[in-house]
């Protein structure tokens, strides 16, 4: 038989990540993030996770404010140490009604049926922005706090493209903030960078807090 993951390399995740696809078929949907969710929890933190973690530490115990902002739904920052993550793209680890946006207490293991509901009968879904949604109030605004008053920005392995997070670098330049981008490829902010550090993030970032 072939894996899930073989199953599931069958669809576009463009045509599930939608509120129409949800409305349509709440089944496909909730069962395929759900399978995403239980990859997620059982995939570890990478170095580059746990780095993070460790300047997180290093900064705020020198007095300094750290923010991580992340398009990641997977809640590894979280699980490797990061506090206060502002997660843009929502988290695949949080599901909620999907109209009183009651949230929902999820099983360690897959959920018992599809699409799973509230006690009261409710359909939930995964916290996550799917597209054609607005990014989260309190995660945009969290953003443009942290990015008036930074010092440092570091880029890490992102494209660059998709925006409110594309526009970040320039408002971190606007604030006077030394720009860092960590990418094992050239990207869209490349050139605007101050500092180019080319590999993956598991890599570079350990290498940058002595631990390599």
């Amino acid at each position: 038989g072939r894996t899930m993951a073989a199953l599931w390399s069958d669809f576009d995740p463009r045509t599930l990540a939608t509120p129409e696809a949800f409305d349509a078929d709440p089944e496909l949907v909730t069962r395929w993030y759900d399978w995403r969710r239980l990859m997620c929890l059982r995939a570890e933190p990478n170095p580059g996770h746990r780095a993070l973690a460790t300047l997180q530490n290093r900064v705020e115990a020198a007095g300094r404010r750290f923010t991580l902002l992340t398009q990641n739904v997977d809640g590894l920052h979280q699980r490797a140490g990061s506090t206060g993550v502002v997660e843009l793209h929502g988290s695949i680890m949080r599901w909620r009604g999907v109209r009183s946006g009651t949230p929902a207490v999820l099983p360690e293991g897959p959920f018992d049926s599809y699409p799973p509901t509230l006690e009261s009968g409710e359909l939930i879904r995964p916290s996550v922005v799917w597209f054609g949604e607005a990014l989260p109030e309190d995660a945009v605004r969290a953003a443009g706090e942290a990015l008036r008053s930074c010092g440092v920005f570091l880029s890490i392995g992102t494209s660059s493209v998709v925006y409110p997070a594309a526009g970040f670098i320039d408002d971190a330049r606007r604030a006077g903030a030394v720009t860092i981008e960590v990418n094992p490829a050239s990207t869209a902010i490349s050139g605007d960078v101050d500092i180019c550090l080319r590999g993956p993030a598991g890599e570079v970032l350990p290498l940058l807090m002595g631990g390599g």
